[in-house]
């Protein structure tokens, strides 16, 4: 009764990052390399994957799966962020807004269980080498690639069912760059403590679950690792895990901070700050962490640099 006389929100608006055209400028031009960076960086993986038969193997087709959902992760957020730069209104639809904030939740949840699977794919790899081809079958493998985008679907219908049903009827000004739950959930209409403490239960549970999945394949890889005898056996097996590790550690330690903390501690000036880096730096990182960081990788590029090479030579020869 209390909310009939006001009006229904039907759109928002972005406060943005900030208001200064010097700073705009410069965040224009960073933003964007780093968004074409981001797209060339992660298609190139795939297609690099998909090109080089040596690289078909459950590794690479788990890694093709993680820049699959980098690249789409910051589609769904840097094009409007970008284009809002420059404009006074940054204007986004309801609808609009649940879109966005449906997609980017589903690609964040999928990208933490895509690297519990990657995690559980290098302990059966260096654990049990002689049984590898054995359990990472082909069936196994589309498993570990289904379940990370079945759980992300899961979440993010629980979050935005519990989002969007709240009463929007006040003021439409998002403290943020794109729809996020917690500057969305300050806008409502009414309390808002169970959606935040739905939110604290639900990535506390996923990115503990996903996060011991990564642990403790990491506890038996470490222990499988320490009982190698040569020096340089064990510095390779540690090399085949360093890159995976590095993407955990910066995307682990930026979502836990912001999602993961008591509803006492949060601030959404702080929370825009880290999340300009979860979603458009970190999808940009991850092909250079794998690819400089990875022979096989490295190898794969140069083969297929030459091999066009070669192609074009015959070209320009017939």
């Amino acid at each position: 009764m209390k909310h009939r006389n006001q009006t229904v929100v039907t759109e928002f608006f972005f406060m943005g990052l900030t208001s200064s055209f010097k700073l705009q400028l410069v965040l224009f031009l960073i933003f964007i390399c780093v968004y074409l960076v981001t797209l060339l960086g992660n298609l190139g993986m795939i297609i690099l994957i998909r090109l080089d038969t040596r690289l078909h193997i459950p590794m690479y087709f788990l890694l093709s799966h993680l820049s699959f959902v980098d690249a789409c992760s910051s589609s769904v957020i840097s094009p409007k962020m970008l284009s809002d730069i420059f404009v006074e209104k940054k204007v986004i639809s309801f609808l609009g807004c649940a879109v966005q904030l449906c997609l980017f939740s589903q690609f964040v949840v999928t990208e933490c269980f895509l690297l519990a699977s990657m995690a559980y794919d290098r302990y059966v790899a260096i654990c049990k080498p002689l049984l590898y081809t054995l359990i990472m079958s082909q069936r196994v493998c589309v498993q570990l690639v289904i379940g990370p985008y079945g759980v992300g679907l899961i979440s993010t219908v629980v979050h935005i069912t519990f989002a969007f049903i709240l009463p929007y009827c006040g003021p439409n000004l998002i403290n943020h760059f794109f729809c996020d739950l917690l500057p969305v959930f300050s806008l409502a209409c009414a309390d808002t403590q169970v959606n935040k403490l739905l939110l604290f239960i639900l990535a506390g549970i996923l990115g503990v679950f996903s996060g011991l999945i990564i642990l403790l394949s990491y506890i038996y890889i470490v222990i499988t690792i320490l009982k190698i005898r040569s020096a340089d056996g064990r510095r390779k097996a540690f090399s085949t895990c360093s890159s995976h590790l590095t993407a955990v550690s910066i995307l682990y330690g930026t979502l836990f901070f912001i999602y993961v903390r008591p509803s006492t501690s949060f601030s959404l000036d702080i929370n825009k700050v880290v999340s300009l880096f979860y979603t458009t730096v970190i999808p940009m990182l991850n092909p250079f962490i794998y690819s400089l960081r990875n022979k096989e990788v490295k190898d794969a590029f140069i083969r297929t640099f030459e091999k066009q090479i070669c192609y074009n030579l015959q070209d320009k020869i017939l």
